[in-house]
């Protein structure tokens, strides 16, 4: 189990959580290079560029993109449910049967 690092207060209330990782001195320069650009420190650079990277991968795991013929069906399949197969309806009798509500 990893070792949990020491929580501290930041100004805002917030709690703050330590991260750490090693990184090639190339990678370590570029970051440097691109946090001066942004006129930010280096931790802000990286703590906001990792939250981004984040949030985009998140979203895209998250998110179903379908093609026209698929949401057609989709919608098609909401408006108008096909009645239930035999074996749906065994399987939601099965459901009740071992689920109580």
């Amino acid at each position: 189990m990893p070792r949990k690092l020491p929580v501290a207060e930041s100004p805002r209330g917030n709690r703050v959580e330590r991260l750490g990782f090693r990184i090639d001195e190339e990678t370590k320069d570029l970051i440097e290079r691109a946090a001066h650009l942004s006129r930010r420190k280096v931790s802000d650079f990286c703590v906001t560029a990792l939250a981004d990277t984040a949030r985009r991968m998140i979203a895209d795991h998250e998110t179903l993109v379908l093609s026209d013929r698929d949401r057609t069906a989709f919608f098609d399949a909401l408006v108008n449910p096909p009645e239930p197969s035999e074996r749906l309806i065994r399987a939601l009798d099965e459901h009740k049967r071992r689920v109580a509500s």
